[in-house]
């Protein structure tokens, strides 16, 4: 079965319109920064808010309708929609089987059943021989592969998932990714993730839809919208430089501060467009370098992955490597001379 929302939201000045589809077994990766609309949205799914107009559906069960066809809303308690936010949802009073087991017995298995699924499940999730001991006994991660196996062993229609890796260890956060995409994969559970990591889109993602200001502004396949991003918090939050402008000649897109980049385009001279480009791709250009550079100053300093990232005016970010830093000036507001091969610019029309 498949997830599918269209839903409109109003509260107060805020207003968000989101449609997507998570297919059987695939993650749908929501982005955006914050108040863009990603709560609002989970809410609406697991039917804590109503929205003005829309729906929510898994395969042909109507969960929420508001329209010209009437009005629809299934209670969160019965719509099968499992949730896994930060903080891992287990009882404290109940060791780990009995956690586990809630769901099934909830639905009406008997108990001895439950703890034999609840036991299947906690095997599944890397916790076998675990399942006498209460969440204070447990790490971190280990509560959290509990709070994903109650929520998967409920075998929930749908899947919603709320940084759950955002308080984890990088250890124990890549360990969870991958049970969380094979369980996933093997329930045929579809899913929604939000999330502000870059690593949890590409490794879990099917697609990536990125919202501002409750409007999608961006939706694709993971790696292309990340590479190549076409608004400025998906390019800020994948450390790829966005520059706006014109097309000029050359062909050369003409940005501000005196910027110009070569770029490869059949797009008219004066039509409005962006170019993407890694900060790995620009390059301190030397003293007597052609007139495709431009001039820009040192803004502030960061260490990088590498070396060192340099953030100059017009907001372009420059990545040197230990080995060029000292060629540079790196005090803020000096001067630097950059540069940027055309092979390395995207450029696409601006909207």
């Amino acid at each position: 079965m498949s997830l599918e929302v269209d839903v409109r939201v109003r509260r107060g000045v805020f207003a968000l319109d989101v449609a997507l589809t998570a297919g059987p077994g695939k993650i749908v990766a929501v982005l955006g920064p914050n108040g863009a609309g990603k709560s609002t949205l989970l809410d609406v799914i697991g039917g804590l808010l109503l929205p003005v107009s829309g729906s929510v559906r898994v395969g042909s069960r109507v969960l929420t309708t508001v329209g010209a066809e009437g009005r629809v809303h299934v209670r969160p308690d019965r719509r099968s929609v499992g949730l896994l936010g930060q903080d891992p949802l287990v009882f404290p009073h109940l060791d780990a089987r009995e956690n586990v087991a809630f769901g099934p017995r909830a639905a009406g298995s008997a108990a001895a059943a439950a703890r034999t699924s609840a036991d299947a499940w906690l095997t599944a999730v890397g916790l076998d021989g675990l399942g006498d001991r209460r969440p204070r006994a447990l790490s971190g991660g280990q509560r959290q592969r509990v709070a994903l196996a109650r929520a998967l062993a409920a075998e929930p229609a749908a899947l919603l998932l709320d940084e759950p890796f955002a308080q984890l260890d990088v250890r124990t956060a890549a360990e969870l990714r991958d049970v969380v995409r094979d369980q996933v994969r093997r329930t045929q559970t579809p899913t929604v993730l939000v999330t502000h990591s870059v690593l949890d889109a590409l490794t879990l993602a099917d697609e990536v839809v990125v919202l501002d200001h409750g409007t999608v502004v961006e939706r694709g396949h993971p790696l292309d919208v990340l590479t190549d991003p076409a608004h400025p918090f998906t390019a800020a939050l994948a450390g790829v430089n966005l520059v706006v402008g014109e097309i000029a000649a050359g062909p050369v897109l003409a940005g501000p501060d005196g910027l110009r980049l070569p770029c490869r385009t059949e797009l008219p001279v004066g039509t409005p467009a962006q170019a993407s480009f890694a900060p790995t791709a620009v390059s301190v250009a030397e003293p007597d370098a052609d007139d495709l550079v431009w001039t820009s100053h040192v803004v502030d300093l960061e260490t990088g992955t590498t070396g060192v990232r340099v953030r100059t005016t017009g907001d372009v970010l420059v990545d040197l490597a230990p080995t060029l830093v000292g060629r540079v000036d790196l005090q803020v507001g000096a001067p630097v001379r950059l540069a940027v091969p055309a092979s390395a610019v995207r450029v696409r029309r601006r909207a």
